[in-house]
């Protein structure tokens, strides 16, 4: 990098931590964008000069409340909750409901920021947002879990709506806890509109939005490897997580032909050393969709199966690695072991699960790096599909969304090789990033300053 681009990015980095101390993962994913986004920027006079890199990193508003509700031995219970709504240019803020006790300004923040680009890589009328609660459903009765929704919703309904802001389904978020949040909201509102995403279908929600995080992930990779005369047909596939995305991207792995040798949990990894069956899928499903239990309880109900409490998906040698449940999972130590085991491509099927330093090793060493901006972009698409599916008052069929979940996938790959072609190769971090950034950066100048 220029000694001149450095010097502005040193800068702009500046600004950013002054104006957001103590928020690491909120620093981080900025860090990553401009440092990617800031030649294309400085190229840019007219951008520029409106301060459009300043502006954008500055959510529209961050709304903060309280969540009071009951426990069922009659304790009174208390959790903080966030919505933020960081940029509508392009249309209605979009974004994902995630309950878990990680959750803070910082990583919503930082969620919201990534969807805002994501969102716009889709070519869909949807702004960028992120909301959720410090509150965590595990070990939660469902009456506990209905109360704690249903005393959310009571705030949050005053700042969401179809044409105003659109939550969906995230960690800790599932279709049970969108159904009361939804069904709440439908009684507060007095009428039915498609204000939440990720609905079951029976609640008015589209086909496949549960597989499409991960049948797009795994879409986008094989288009990645395509563009260089690969498949994914034999290659083996360490996936983390356990949860929507880890899942059906495994379905959709093994109807790539691929292998997939792990999936992950919060305890420790299940290795499958002869690979996943057709078999043993269904059996995952219903333990953790409907079950909800960890990996390690019934690992003997899938043969051959190991389950080892110490070790992470990436310990296990894969040509393909899919990081697919949270932020900052896979890091330098776990790259080196990647690499050294010989795998080819990451395709990150979560929100920025590869470290800084972990992503510059992979790119050192040449492996195929497709970011989550752009790999894990379906399951927003086709909960942008969905708010069309209610807005018009009509279903698709599963072939139907599958189709354009299959068209916008494919769009993303192409925007990012415009933007993010080297020397023959694409850099899809740069294109991705850059790729987003411009549509953004055009909707703003057009809006004037505001």
């Amino acid at each position: 990098m220029k000694k001149s681009i450095t010097r502005e990015l040193q800068q702009f980095m500046h600004g950013v931590r002054a104006r957001n101390p103590y928020e690491k993962e909120f620093q981080q994913a900025v860090q990553e964008f401009a440092e990617t986004v800031m030649p294309w920027y400085l190229d840019h006079d007219k951008y520029r000069s409106q301060k459009i890199l300043d502006r954008l990193t500055e959510p529209d508003r961050i709304i903060s409340f309280r969540v009071t509700w009951e426990a069922d031995n009659g304790d009174v219970m208390m959790n903080r909750a966030w919505r933020v709504q960081f940029n509508n240019n392009l249309g209605p803020y979009k974004g994902g409901l995630r309950f878990h006790p990680s959750v803070n300004r910082s990583v919503l923040k930082f969620l919201a920021f990534e969807q805002v680009f994501k969102n716009a890589l889709t070519g869909l009328p949807m702004g960028g947002a992120k909301g959720g609660a410090n509150f965590n459903p595990r070990g939660k009765s469902d009456a506990e879990i209905m109360r704690f929704c249903h005393a959310m919703m009571t705030e949050l309904q005053h700042h969401i709506g179809e044409d105003v802001d659109v939550p969906a389904g995230d960690i800790g978020v599932g279709a049970r806890e969108i159904g009361f949040l939804f069904g709440k909201y439908n009684q507060l509102q007095n009428r039915w509109s498609g204000a939440i995403t990720s609905k079951p279908s029976d609640l008015g929600g589209s086909l496949i939005r549960k597989e499409a995080t991960g049948y797009g992930c795994i879409y986008f990779c094989e288009h990645a490897l395509n563009h260089q005369d690969k498949t994914l047909l034999g290659k083996t596939v360490a996936i983390s997580g356990s949860g929507n995305v880890a899942i059906y991207a495994a379905e959709q792995a093994m109807e790539q032909g691929a292998k997939v040798v792990t999936l992950s949990d919060s305890n420790g990894t299940l290795y499958l050393p002869g690979g996943l069956s057709r078999e043993q899928l269904p059996l995952i499903k219903d333990f953790k969709e409907e079950k909800r239990e960890r990996l390690s309880r019934f690992v003997n109900k899938l043969k051959g199966a190991e389950y080892h409490p110490k070790l992470k998906p990436w310990d296990f040698p894969a040509d393909v690695a899919v990081p697919s449940a949270t932020q900052n999972e896979l890091n330098l130590k776990d790259a080196k072991t990647l690499v050294n085991n010989g795998t080819m491509v990451i395709c990150e099927g979560a929100n920025m699960p590869t470290t800084a330093d972990a992503r510059a090793y992979f790119q050192n060493a040449d492996v195929l790096f497709l970011p989550g901006k752009a790999a894990n972009a379906g399951g927003v698409a086709v909960s942008g599909l969905e708010q069309t599916q209610n807005s018009m008052r009509v279903s698709w069929s599963r072939e139907e969304v599958d189709e354009k979940l299959h068209s916008i996938m494919r769009g993303i790959h192409t925007k990012c090789a415009e933007y993010g072609t080297e020397n023959g190769n694409i850099n899809y971090v740069v294109g991705a990033n850059v790729a987003g950034f411009s549509t953004i950066a055009r909707s703003i100048s057009a809006f004037g300053i505001l």
